[in-house]
Parts: structure tokens; C-alpha cells; sequence
């Protein structure tokens, strides 16, 4: 990919053929053409959480060793018992760096060409001290790639066991009425930029952990109010819900919520893979350490079973999820995920999408690029770019039923 990239660029303009005339000869008068047909709009936004955590940084360097990145998790991952998919290792755009310009324009155009509207960032803010900024940073400051971005503020503690627990905290997430509005002044740079997405108008942010704000509905009116001041106008903010974060996002202040898979909250109506299990007991010794593992068609089946929640709430899909090479004790693991699976799900959450009545049909997918926790749309070398085709065929199958309810 990044080869034809570069190649691309080095492409020259041959110079005019002195065979040829300067200028066209003069035709008959005809009537001007009708103006094109505008190209159909998507059932569905599709929106891929991303990763930055491709580059070194001096915070992990100090915590985990010089030249630190998620691939490190990647490499040394090994399989839990027999069956289990990993290491998972990348296909087309190999180990990158996103501090490599051409790395985030790759990376873009595989998106854009499967279907990908718009990648959302976790974005670490800690009382104004920034982690893994930098290919944020120089997306907005270079205008590069032309690809729509919003942002999700990850505001828990980093911990060594990866926000599992807070037993060892590396860097902790404090807050003030001060560092809300430093915050959101900061957030008004990015909502400013032409490629933010913006939902009915309105710049989306996401926040992760919503309800451990001290008081979320004076955060959220201080960013609106601050906001209008600034010029940007009325925003969207969207809480995630995860396994403990169930809540109307009205009663906080919010305008919607984001159902984030796998939704842990579910995982006792999930099946449990005894056999592994037992396995994974008897080898480790230990039953605290062994992998937690479900079956990836339960929860697919589970997901889309949920009932509607009763407030605006934005589907997610997920491609899987194995948070083993992050993790050495009780890893959790959704095991059996396939393309065909994981496009099911995501036909559902397209349907959900398009039912809500809403302002527009939102999805998101977890994730473009967890690599470290089996979550990504990035092609694999066992899978190739079978999750991006299922993503494409999910979108198609849902336009062209749209398209016969149009016709009918």
C-alpha cells in the first residue's frame, strides 16, 4: 500500500504532443448537459475507532522500555490453547509508524475505499498534559489526510494492567473546574477544522467515562457555553457505555450515548467455552489467571438482541476482541470471530441505525487498529482484508434495500 503511495507521487506529467492541436476544433451548438446525478448518500455513517499508540513516546519508554509501541504487545502474544488466533500480524500496511506521513495517508485511503466514513481518535488529556498527541496534532496542523476525524476523550487513569484495575497508577486523570474549560478551549481548535465530523450540524465528542466526572452536567454546560463564546456553536456530546456506565445520558447533561462493544455488561447471558477453560485451568494452575474466553456468535447474537434503550444511542459492531497480549492474567477473549460473523453484526447495527430516526444513521466499529486486543479492521496475514470487504458488502446490502423501498 505504501509503495503504490509512493509511487503515486512520483508520477510525472509528460509534456504536450506537438502532434496534437493546441486547441479543440469548434463543434456544433448543443444544449447544455443536465448537471450529474449527486452520488447516493450511505445508509450509514460508519465510524472506526483508531489507536494512536503506533508511536514511541517518552511516558512509555519510561513505564515500558525504550522504543515502546502497541506492536510490542503484538509480537509477543501466543496462543492460549488450541484453536486461538494469535499472534494477529499486519498485512498490507506492515508495522507502521504514525508519525510517518504516508502511514496515516494509507491508512485513510483503505478506509475511504471499504466503506470507512470517518476515524475517531482517543484523545488523552490530562489537566492539560497531552499523551500520544502527536499524529493528531499534525493531522490538524497539516490538513493531511483530507479524512473526516472526530475525537473521544479517554479519561480514565493509565494503569500497568491497561485500566483494568487501578492498583498501579502510571498517570492519573484528576479534574477541575479550570481544566474544563482549558480543555474544551483546546477542543475548539479541532471542532474548528473543516474535516471534524459533525452530526446535524453539531461537532460529535466522545467521552469514554462519563460518569467519573465529578459533575458531568457542569462539564457539559461549561463546554457549551464556552463553545458559543468561541464561535463553534451548539455541540454533541456522547457518552460511551460500557460495562459500567449505563445511564440515560440526559440525566448527565448529555445528548446521546454510544453502546461500546463487546458490551461486558452482557457477558453472563454469553456462553461460556467451558472446554477452554478447563484447559486453560489446568495448564496455568491457576484459575485467576486463566483467559475468560466466550463464544464471538454469542455476543454477536446477544448484541443484537439488546431492546432499544429509550434515548438516542449510537450501535457499535465489533470485528472481535482478545485482549490477551496486553494482558497475563484473565485475559478476555471472544473466540471464533469470522468476516461473515462480524458483517451480520454489522448489518444489524446498520439496521438499528437507520430505525432510530435520528438526524442521521451513526455506526461505529471497535476498532480500525487494536491490534493488542484483537479488535481491527486492518488487514491481518490470516484474514487479509476480509473484515473491510464485510464491511463494504454490509453497506451495499443495506443501500440496496434502501434503494427497493425507494422504488416500491
Amino acid at each position: 500500500m505504501l509503495r503504490r503511495a509512493l509511487a503515486a507521487s512520483d508520477a510525472r506529467v509528460l509534456p504536450h504532443s506537438p502532434a496534437a492541436p493546441l486547441r479543440a476544433p469548434l463543434a456544433p451548438a448543443r444544449a447544455a448537459a443536465a448537471p450529474p446525478t449527486p452520488p447516493p448518500s450511505p445508509p450509514a455513517r460508519l465510524i472506526a475507532f483508531h489507536l494512536p499508540q503506533f508511536h514511541p513516546i517518552p511516558e512509555n519508554d519510561r513505564w515500558w522500555g525504550p522504543g515502546f509501541t502497541e506492536w510490542t504487545n503484538v509480537v509477543k502474544a501466543r496462543p492460549r490453547f488450541r484453536g486461538h488466533y494469535q499472534p494477529h500480524l499486519p498485512a498490507d500496511l506492515g508495522f507502521y509508524d504514525l508519525r510517518v506521513p504516508e502511514a496515516r495517508h494509507a491508512q485513510a485511503e483503505l478506509a475511504r475505499r471499504y466503506g470507512i466514513s470517518a476515524f475517531c481518535y482517543y484523545h488523552y488529556w490530562f489537566e492539560g498534559r497531552r499523551l500520544l498527541e502527536r499524529p493528531v496534532d499534525e493531522i490538524l496542523r497539516s490538513g493531511e489526510p483530507d479524512f473526516p476525524f472526530l475525537l473521544c476523550w479517554a479519561n480514565h487513569h493509565w494503569t500497568r494492567t491497561w485500566g483494568i484495575a487501578d492498583d498501579d497508577v502510571l498517570m492519573a486523570q484528576t479534574y477541575s473546574p479550570q481544566d474544563d474549560l482549558d480543555h474544551i478551549r483546546w477542543l475548539a481548535q479541532a471542532f474548528a477544522d473543516p474535516r471534524y465530523l459533525r452530526v446535524d450540524g453539531k461537532p460529535l465528542l466522545l467521552v469514554f467515562r462519563a460518569l467519573e466526572l465529578p459533575d458531568p452536567e457542569r462539564t457539559a454546560e461549561t463546554w457549551r457555553e464556552e463553545c458559543q463564546r468561541l464561535g463553534i456553536g451548539e455541540i454533541l456530546l456522547c457518552q460511551v457505555q460500557n460495562w459500567h456506565e449505563i445511564r440515560d445520558p440526559g440525566d448527565i447533561g448529555f445528548d446521546a450515548a454510544l453502546e461500546f462493544q463487546p458490551f461486558y455488561g452482557n457477558r453472563s447471558a454469553l456462553r461460556r467455552l467451558h472446554r477452554w477453560r478447563g484447559r486453560a485451568d489446568r495448564l496455568l494452575g491457576r484459575v485467576e489467571r486463566a483467559p475468560r474466553v466466550h463464544a464471538y456468535e454469542d455476543f454477536v447474537q446477544t448484541s443484537l438482541a439488546r431492546p432499544a434503550s429509550g434515548y438516542p444511542l449510537f450501535p457499535c459492531a465489533a470485528p472481535g476482541w482478545d485482549n490477551s497480549p496486553r494482558l497475563g492474567r484473565s485475559p478476555i477473549i471472544f473466540h471464533g470471530s469470522t468476516p461473515e460473523k462480524y458483517g451480520r453484526q454489522l448489518a444489524g447495527c446498520i439496521r438499528a441505525a437507520r430505525a432510530t430516526g435520528g438526524p442521521e444513521p451513526l455506526v461505529f466499529i471497535n476498532a480500525w487498529n487494536e491490534w493488542a486486543e484483537g479488535a481491527h479492521l486492518e488487514p491481518c496475514q490470516r484474514w487479509g482484508h476480509g473484515y473491510l470487504e464485510a464491511t463494504r458488502s454490509a453497506l451495499q446490502r443495506a443501500s440496496a434495500t434502501s434503494s427497493r423501498y425507494r422504488d416500491s
